[in-house]
C-alpha cells in the first residue's frame, strides 16, 4: 500500500496513528498526530485509520495538550 501524503494511517506494528509525511525508499515517512518525531514504516504494515482511531488520536492529544504535555 503507498498512502497519498497527508492521509491518516496506523502503522500495525507499533500501533501508533500516524500522518503520512512523504515516501523514503521502500518506507512510509509517518508523524504522530499533533506533531512530533516522524518515523519510517514498511508499506505492508501500514492501513487507513477509522474515524473512530482518528477522534482518538485527536482526543489524546487535546488531553496532552491540556495538561501542559505538549505545545
Amino acid at each position: 500500500m503507498k498512502p497519498r501524503v497527508g492521509a491518516y494511517v496506523v502503522d500495525t506494528r507499533s500501533g501508533r496513528i500516524g500522518i503520512v509525511m512523504g515516501h523514503e525508499g521502500p518506507y512510509v515517512q509517518l508523524r504522530p498526530y499533533g506533531g512530533g518525531r516522524e518515523w519510517d514504516a514498511e508499506p505492508a504494515a501500514v492501513r487507513h485509520a477509522t474515524p473512530a482511531e482518528r477522534l482518538r488520536a485527536a482526543t489524546a492529544y487535546a488531553n496532552a495538550r491540556s495538561r501542559g504535555e505538549v505545545p
